[in-house]
């Protein structure tokens, strides 16, 4: 871990002013460095908590959902980022439309945050910026997923209707066919592969086919 990777958590920036009640939160979609997602939200928990901020920024999200990745015939839950790159916030905004200044200046100074979607960080200016927040129908999609999250898990595969694979285990081991149909739900794949001169489809799990 680089020294800068333990970021700010421990920096306290001394905020004495109180924008509590005077505005209202909405979320917003901050842009952070890619493959630090995880990092760059839990420095800033960690920064929101040590400043008592929680009224400005109550909640920090990296949207994923869980699926099942198939590899070799086992079958592993994995979490899959819904928007690598990206980190959805929930703050406090001035009766301006405004970030709240605190949050702000905590956000524009966590290490990995790079801006509000569509707007970069201007360090020339200390003047907090207005960004486009998200839309209502966008944040309950991604809270919906993030649920999700908790039950099962969806089914990942690297193949798609249409491609073509080769089935690795069975009575037709080594035929190759193309995807008819897949249903992710009970992880059943219908392969169409040439015997004796007919098309004729089979139901494989997934395991059992790769691509080609």
């Amino acid at each position: 871990m680089r020294p800068d990777d333990r970021i700010e958590s421990e920096k306290p920036l001394k905020i004495t002013y109180d924008l509590r009640g005077r505005g209202e939160k909405k979320w917003f979609v901050l842009k952070v460095e890619s493959g630090r997602e995880e990092m760059i939200k839990d420095a800033l928990q960690a920064r929101v908590s040590a400043n008592q901020l929680t009224y400005l920024i109550p909640r920090v999200l990296v949207p994923e959902e869980k699926v099942l990745e198939i590899r070799g015939g086992s079958k592993k839950p994995v979490p899959k980022k819904l928007y690598p790159g990206y980190v959805i916030v929930e703050v406090e905004t001035d009766e301006d439309g405004r970030i709240a200044e605190p949050a702000w200046f905590l956000i524009r100074e966590t290490h990995g945050v790079q801006g509000f979607l569509g707007v970069p960080f201007d360090r020339r200016t200390r003047r907090p910026p207005k960004p486009l927040p998200m839309k209502r129908h966008e944040v309950e999609r991604v809270l919906a997923l993030m649920e999700e999250k908790r039950g099962v898990p969806k089914i990942r595969v690297d193949f798609k209707v249409g491609d073509t694979v080769r089935i690795k285990e069975g009575p037709f081991e080594n035929f190759d066919g193309y995807v008819e149909e897949i249903n992710a739900q009970k992880g059943i794949v219908k392969v169409v592969v040439n015997i004796f001169g007919r098309a004729t489809p089979i139901e494989l799990e997934y395991w059992q086919v790769e691509p080609l």
